[in-house]
């Protein structure tokens, strides 16, 4: 009799959602890790007799599915959240937000934003994030810490702020920023230049020359309002999305955040580039910057990620709060109650997030080989009853608050609620300080 293959661990779920293949759901099946990878999906009572396990969990009234790839965010402006609410995107940023930032960001703001924000996103079972901020350093140390896999995008503006004087400081001390992580295993830096109306034509054209040479994504606002695009018809004659054709930016490796104009020209660059889009529902819905056509992306054949953007704008890094919001104004834009559909919405908050940054070879689904970046979820007796349908109660029923174990690279984050590499009662008092010391928006 063969004996049984010795592992690291073994999660037993109730149900488990893997992503891929799509529009399925196992009931009483197991996941088991070996060396922080998945190395089998199998009936519980095959996994019990097949294998044995330095660590099992038995989770019988949970959803074992990935963990959520947030795709978009500013983290630590987490010590914003609420600081300057109900205003236009323009008012809000030039009036407010960046002149705290000028007067209150530094790299110990930026360290406890980051913790503040990471915590929250690991209980609400985000397990990779991508960030574009000032200080980005300090946000990858507080992620290696956590346990966190992430994308720093280090931003890229012309003008100079805390971090840095011009352009070329910026991609210097970014450049510097992805050597340091350059072998990591869960930190990858990429370009993050702001948006087409802070970037010059020759910063872009330096960009676009840099990132294909190093092969790294480039992570952009684009099209998040009218007025951007309207403006910059009148200044140049193009649309921004197209002046970023004609400059090399746009190519398989760009992620366009926000996209809420778009026209039929748009959809056809992006299909012939190949870019992705990250589409952040309730901060636009909160700034009112306009509505992006998730369907008609979709349809076209465009990949479509989910992001939280900064808790300045949201207010909230719950990327389960996204994922219900995607989905009920996709089908209020399209017309159509059948599209997207829930299983949809998880492939919105996983997979295709993880291909967004490159990274869908090794995350963003259960599958054997992929690595063990995966979420459990408790499903309440009471306010999701009956369990007629699993993903309809995962999208429909707001469940960031019921995430309870959190593992990436087969590494526990969260147990039954509690994060172990983080110190939340430092983390809030932190936050309280900021409180006080920021002044209050006029």
């Amino acid at each position: 009799m063969n004996q049984p293959h010795s592992v690291d661990l073994i999660v037993y779920a109730k149900w488990i959602i893997p992503v891929i293949p799509s529009n399925t759901v196992l009931t009483n099946y197991s996941v088991i890790i070996n060396r922080g990878a998945i190395i089998a999906i199998k009936p519980a009572s095959e996994a019990s007799s097949h294998y044995t396990a330095t660590t099992e969990k038995y989770l019988s009234n949970h959803v074992l599915m990935p963990g959520l790839v947030n795709a978009h965010g500013h983290v630590a402006t987490s010590l914003l959240r609420g600081y300057a609410d109900d205003l236009p995107l323009q008012s809000w940023l030039e009036d407010h937000i960046w002149p705290t930032e000028a007067q209150h960001v530094n790299d110990t703001f930026v360290k406890q934003g980051a913790e503040l924000a990471i915590a929250e996103m690991i209980r609400t079972g985000t397990t990779c994030f991508s960030d574009m901020y000032l200080f980005p350093d300090q946000t990858a140390t507080v992620a290696h810490h956590a346990g966190m896999r992430c994308q720093i995008a280090f931003p890229i503006v012309e003008f100079p702020s805390a971090w840095a004087n011009d352009a070329d400081e910026y991609i210097s001390k970014g450049l510097a920023l992805r050597d340091t992580y350059r072998s990591h295993d869960l930190i990858n830096v990429v370009f993050g230049p702001h948006s087409p109306y802070t970037i010059g034509d020759a910063t872009f054209k330096r960009i676009a020359t840099l990132a294909s040479e190093i092969q790294s994504p480039v992570h952009i606002h684009l099209h998040e309002t009218a007025d951007e695009v309207n403006t910059a018809i009148e200044k140049s004659g193009m649309r921004p999305i197209e002046r970023l054709h004609k400059l090399g930016v746009l190519t398989s490796s760009t992620q366009c955040v926000h996209m809420t104009q778009v026209a039929d020209e748009d959809i056809t660059l992006l299909q012939q580039s190949g870019a992705h889009i990250i589409h952040c529902p309730e901060s636009n819905l909160k700034l009112a910057s306009g509505f992006c056509p998730i369907n008609k992306l979709l349809d076209a054949g465009i990949n479509v990620a989910l992001g939280t953007d900064g808790a300045a704008s949201n207010n909230n890094l719950d990327l389960f709060g996204e994922m219900h919001t995607a989905t009920l104004l996709g089908k209020a834009i399209a017309n159509n109650a059948t599209t997207p559909n829930a299983h949809q919405a998880l492939e919105m908050a996983t997979i295709n997030g993880a291909k967004c940054m490159g990274m869908d070879e090794y995350i963003g689904s259960l599958e054997t080989g992929k690595i063990a970046d995966m979420i459990a979820i408790e499903l309440d007796p009471l306010e999701q009853a009956p369990l007629h349908d699993i993903a309809s109660a995962i999208v429909y029923t707001h469940n960031g608050h019921r995430v309870t174990h959190s593992w990436v690279n087969g590494k526990m984050l969260m147990d039954n609620r509690e994060i172990l590499a983080l110190n939340t009662g430092e983390i809030i008092s932190n936050a309280k300080h900021w409180q006080e010391s920021l002044s209050k928006p006029t």
